[in-house]
């Protein structure tokens, strides 16, 4: 038998990765609601649809800065856009100034026929009042006052529940809370909301050999990069990630410090240990199956880079835990394909997976077959519409070419080249760049 047909032989006996996350992600549950105040609940999940219980405005008040008006007293003034008047030109009319209003006031006043009242955006209107005439329609005069010009009737003016009726869906369920709507919530008088909270990420990196960052590698020490890297990949998943560091390989160490993360996070994430080889303990300890401490199951699955993964719980609370490679351009793709959705089940989010788009391969590349390759690589928009994507470093330097992607190129086992200018599935992980 050849090489490439023992490699296909061997991709043969690899779980799809599909089939694999389908497995692993109808296993969760989004956590359970919670009722924050509202600002804190920006970058959450909305556990139910929010409605309007006050109207927005809440009364009717001037838009503009002028003077709030009766449209009946103005209609002998000059149309709206004419020239001040002039011999033979539009008329203007002249009111009584009768009091002033700001934001503040508050008592209630009406008008009379003939009167005004000099007002600030945002003031109380008057009773009576359905216009309001900018000031450079006026002489602004202070006692008494001289219209130009004549606005339309219900210019300057908001009323109550103009643009907030009571009632109105303010936002549904399964939406972020961005900025902006919690100043729709805070103005229609809302002051806590029901969300999915951001699932609590604990992360560890396991293996003798790991050093902290801060010296290079050398022969026996490896510098633990991929603690440092999930803990932010998680925080951009928007969950509050905890870096533990390094956990040596010791078995009992593992299983103590395991169980003790279970009573603050939602979520573990391990990496390295995940293969059969002598030095992967991770994999030979969470794998027992210990009454009230959970499993977790390892699977070799049809990904490259990297293709064993762990899922499973831990501890008497069952918190589950993710497995990932060591290596750290497979463990930030496997962060990538299994544990970010599992983080955003977590979080009740929508949609699971990054958004996908069609691209245009800029250059031929090529792939191991059986597996479904990640590779970073640079989509852009063309002009005049669609995508190109141009492949960077994978395989062993799938690390460096993260650093620089903006997507991630997708080729399906079946794919062992793919052809400058053919059409491929490309993840987008960051379209600022």
């Amino acid at each position: 038998m050849t090489a490439t047909a023992d490699a296909e032989a061997a991709a043969n006996e690899l779980m799809p990765l599909a089939e694999y996350l389908g497995r692993v992600l109808r296993r969760l549950r989004a956590l359970p609601p919670l009722d924050l105040d509202l600002t804190q609940a920006h970058g959450n999940v909305l556990a139910g649809d929010v409605y309007a219980p006050h109207p927005y405005p809440a009364f009717d008040q001037a838009a503009i800065d002028g003077y709030a008006a009766r449209w009946e007293d103005l209609a002998a003034a000059g149309r709206i856009g004419a020239h001040p008047a002039s011999e033979g030109g539009p008329r203007s009319v002249r009111l009584n100034v009768v009091g002033d209003l700001g934001a503040a006031s508050w008592r209630p006043v009406r008008l009379t026929p003939g009167t005004c009242f000099s007002v600030a955006a945002g003031a109380p209107l008057p009773v009576g009042a359905d216009v309001v005439v900018p000031v450079h329609w006026t002489d602004q005069g202070m006692a008494t006052v001289e219209i130009l010009h004549a606005p339309k009737r219900g210019s300057g003016v908001r009323r109550s529940g103009d643009e907030l009726p009571v009632g109105r869906l303010l936002a549904p369920s399964g939406a972020y809370v961005t900025p902006p709507m919690v100043a729709v919530f805070a103005a229609a008088g809302i002051g806590h909301v029901v969300v999915r909270p951001s699932p609590r990420v604990v992360v560890v990196a396991t293996g003798d050999e790991l050093v902290d960052v801060g010296r290079p590698s050398q022969p026996g020490q490896v510098v633990d990069a991929n603690s440092h890297a999930l803990t932010a990949a998680a925080v951009e998943a928007g969950a509050l990630a905890y870096r533990i560091g390094i956990c040596d390989d010791d078995p009992e160490g593992l299983r103590g410090l395991l169980e003790d993360q279970t009573l603050r996070a939602d979520l573990i994430i391990t990496t390295g240990g995940t293969g059969t080889g002598p030095g992967d303990m991770l994999r030979r300890v969470l794998a027992r199956r210990d009454p009230g401490r959970g499993a977790v199951e390892f699977t070799d699955v049809a990904l490259c880079p990297g293709t064993a993964l762990g899922f499973g719980t831990v501890g008497g609370e069952e918190v589950p835990v993710v497995c990932l490679p060591g290596e750290p351009g497979a463990a930030l793709i496997g962060f990538e394909v299994l544990a970010r959705p599992v983080i955003q089940i977590l979080a009740g989010a929508e949609p699971v997976f990054r958004p996908s788009v069609k691209a245009h391969l800029l250059e031929t590349v090529s792939s191991p077959g059986g597996l479904r390759e990640f590779r970073p690589a640079h989509v852009a928009e063309r002009r005049g519409g669609g995508y190109t994507v141009q492949p960077l470093a994978g395989g062993p330097y799938t690390l460096s070419g993260l650093a620089e992607a903006n997507g991630l190129l997708v080729l399906g086992e079946r794919v062992t080249s793919a052809a400058a200018g053919s059409t491929v599935d490309v993840l987008l992980l960051d379209r600022r760049r």
